[in-house]
């Protein structure tokens, strides 16, 4: 009996074929879009909240889980700002006059104890700073439910007299209050005219200048918005420039000092050119020299009272 010869290799003996480690075109393709800082940042976050975004909205859809939820959220807050610590039961002012106090307490909002959310303290300031005697105010709720307003008012500086009345304003124009009449505060220096309370600073300025002749002084006019006219007693006035008027008034005051101007008989002295002052005499000087020329005499409105003889 013949014998047949397997010359194939066994299970055993059968050579093993190695896996490629190379990932398939699927994965490499996942791989490298999980490398994409954008494609992770919507798996990781975009995804989880589009789907809790779409299970609220189905939640809420419901017209009674929102009624609910709404009322809940309510008592929680009305819960929270009626506890004791964020109750409001005091209100302190410091540096107001009495009137400004008095203001103040009736502009609050609401009436006290009340809750600190109902305070709106930015509207309040708004509205407290509308107050012309008010420059400045700091609002602010401290610890113990008190409610403190550190006021700072404007200080009356200078009287302005126009169309309308009198009123106090301060250093920079501001109106402060109004007043019935200059007796009320005579401490204060009067100005007049349209367009003088743009130009405060300045006419202070001419106040100090005219310190030597301060209580001759009546008050400052303002001419057509541009230049200022002293107003001194027994009806004399100097004509200021329109540029320059506390270096003229100095200039004025130094001659005064040095001849006695201001105590002659003179009406004006006229300062709107600086170059050529002019010294218009006052009626009684005129009259004197009208009667040496052998001229009639003249009345304060320039009509001739008399005829001289000689």
């Amino acid at each position: 009996m013949p014998v047949v010869i397997d010359h194939r290799p066994s299970k055993a003996e059968a050579p093993r074929v190695r896996r490629d480690p190379a990932p398939s075109r699927l994965t490499y393709r996942l791989q490298r879009m999980w490398l994409t800082p954008l494609y992770r940042r919507v798996v990781r976050v975009g995804l989880p909240a589009f789907l809790l975004a779409m299970l609220g909205g189905l939640w809420l859809a419901d017209e009674d889980r929102r009624a609910a939820l709404t009322g809940s959220i309510a008592s929680v807050v009305t819960d929270i700002q009626s506890r004791d610590e964020f109750q409001v039961r005091t209100m302190t002012i410091e540096g107001a006059s009495p009137v400004v106090e008095r203001a103040l307490r009736a502009m609050l909002p609401v009436d006290l104890p009340a809750s600190s959310f109902d305070i709106d303290l930015p509207a309040l300031r708004l509205q407290v700073m509308q107050l012309d005697a008010v420059d400045t105010i700091d609002l602010r709720i401290k610890p113990g439910g008190i409610l403190s307003a550190v006021v700072k008012e404007r200080e009356p500086a200078i009287l302005w007299r126009h169309q309308r009345g009198i009123e106090i304003l301060d250093r920079g124009g501001h109106r402060v209050a109004s007043v019935t009449s200059r007796e009320v505060r005579p401490d204060l220096p009067l100005i007049s005219g349209e367009g003088a309370d743009l130009m405060t600073e300045e006419a202070l300025a001419l106040f100090d200048a005219a310190g030597p002749i301060l209580p001759r002084v009546r008050g400052l006019v303002r001419r057509g918005e541009r230049r200022w006219d002293l107003v001194l007693d027994f009806g004399q006035r100097i004509m200021l420039p329109e540029t320059g008027a506390v270096v003229a008034l100095e200039a004025a005051i130094a001659l005064d000092r040095a001849e006695d101007m201001l105590g002659r008989d003179i009406s004006t002295v006229d300062l709107r050119d600086p170059s050529r002052p002019v010294l218009r005499l006052g009626i009684d000087a005129r009259n004197t020299i009208r009667t040496a020329r052998g001229q009639p005499m003249l009345d304060a409105d320039g009509r001739v009272i008399a005829e001289n003889e000689g």
